[in-house]
């Protein structure tokens, strides 16, 4: 099953389905329909539906009963209308026997079976498959891109494989060159259809504030089932630019390109402009920590671990600038004003100029032990999904806060007993925050 969409993406399970196509030459299963197809034709076949002969509708339908699309023959006779709720189920029956078709052609090609016999079984085979474009089309209208997509992959990739076999006959090469036309022509239908369905939706999720603002402050800041939504289309919509590469250069390639890049600004400008429905600065902060270190692990990996983020003397882990500047603005918006309490004293380098910024004035330590549990309470169970960024940020205000804290009670002795007291020691405050995030 494909990671992103629920269908079955064209490299999902290739290697299987090349096998069961195997497997039914092996048998003679489908010579067997090749000849029998190849017998019961008048002429040469353009396609599915050239002829009134029953004998051809009856060896496709067997034929596709066995690769599970026997649906398919109701679309073409336009017996059957295809159901919206039915569509996905649909998707992934489709791409499975689409990749076993092209992968039977194949291998009853290697063993040299009557070429032109195959290339027109092929064509009425895929002629009857390519109606469904159609229909999907125009069911997810708006709708699914994620499934379109996946259909898009198959067929991009199924022409690849079309138009690398090696026949001979003149006849079979110019049917295996109609095959690849018509593959490509339904391929340009999808991409249509997936730009128009993605700059609707691009339009709805930028309208939703209030159900975003709910799910920002029910979440505790985690990363939004939009953008993950829109991470996985994004990774589709490159698997497919990949697959196009793969063929000919065409305009599908660049509709593609500029496709990946508008969505990809998009995620970007989605993700800032929704952070401002966030009354409190912290959690705006966290959900742009989370969401943006999300998109930064799934689309820029190498981006990602090109600069390292200090912890006091320590290199411990990675992040890209923008994650840096958000876990700052975090750090500053939530426990800026707790280490404010402790008065200004001689704490080293980097941590001496960030308390510098943010002390207010001298008041009692008391108030930085409030202002300490007041914060914790309030963001204990904010979430940080991600395992290394949870840990890092766990340890970036340890480094800042506690460690200050540290450093005040060695320099000011008569107030360490004191300081220490009950729960409040240093250590004791460490473990606090390793509980931190955890949703």
């Amino acid at each position: 099953m494909s990671n992103h969409s629920g269908c079955y993406s064209a490299s999902d399970g290739a290697h299987e389905l090349t096998m069961v196509a195997r497997q039914m030459v092996s048998d003679g299963y489908t010579q067997l329909t090749v000849t029998a197809f190849d017998m019961a034709s008048p002429a040469p076949a353009s396609g599915y539906g050239s002829g009134p002969d029953r004998e051809l509708d009856k060896l496709l339908k067997s034929w596709f009963f066995q690769l599970d699309v026997d649906w398919i023959l109701e679309i073409c006779n336009h017996r059957s209308v295809l159901c919206p709720h039915k569509g996905r189920n649909f998707v992934k029956s489709w791409i499975r026997a689409v990749m076993v078709i092209v992968a039977s052609i194949k291998e009853l090609l290697a063993i040299a079976h009557e070429t032109s016999a195959v290339a027109r079984f092929g064509n009425a085979s895929i002629s009857a498959m390519l109606v469904f474009v159609d229909d999907i089309v125009q069911v997810y209208k708006p709708g699914n891109p994620l499934a379109v997509l996946d259909m898009y992959i198959c067929v991009s990739s199924a022409s690849r494989d079309v138009l690398t076999v090696h026949v001979i006959s003149s006849e079979a090469q110019s049917i295996f060159g109609e095959i690849a036309n018509s593959f490509d022509r339904e391929g340009s239908m999808l991409i249509e259809s997936i730009f128009g369905t993605i700059m609707q939706m691009h339009q709805t999720l930028m309208k939703d504030d209030e159900e975003w603002a709910v799910h920002i402050l029910r979440g505790g800041g985690e990363v939004q089932m939009n953008i993950r939504f829109l991470v996985s289309y994004i990774l589709l919509l490159r698997k497919a630019k990949a697959s196009t590469e793969n063929c000919a250069p065409s305009h599908n390639t660049e509709k593609l390109c500029d496709l990946i890049q508008d969505t990809t600004d998009y995620l970007k400008d989605l993700l800032l402009n929704k952070s401002e429905l966030c009354s409190d600065p912290s959690l705006r902060y966290m959900f742009l920590l989370n969401n943006s270190y999300f998109i930064a692990q799934m689309l820029e990996p190498s981006a990602a671990l090109n600069l390292e983020l200090q912890f006091g003397r320590h290199r411990e882990h990675k992040l890209t600038p923008e994650c840096e500047k958000h876990m700052d603005g975090y750090l500053d918006a939530s426990w800026g004003h707790v280490l404010s309490y402790i008065p200004r004293s001689k704490f080293p380098g980097l941590l001496q100029r960030w308390m510098r910024n943010n002390t207010s004035a001298r008041t009692p330590l008391g108030q930085f032990k409030s202002a300490f549990y007041k914060t914790y309470r309030a963001q204990k169970f904010w979430k940080v999904p991600d395992p290394q960024l949870r840990d890092a940020l766990r340890k970036t205000i340890a480094e800042r806060v506690v460690s200050g804290y540290r450093v005040y009670l060695k320099e000011h002795p008569e107030l360490e007993e004191y300081a220490c007291h009950g729960d409040s020691s240093p250590d004791e405050l460490e473990e606090m925050l390793a509980q931190l995030f955890e949703g």
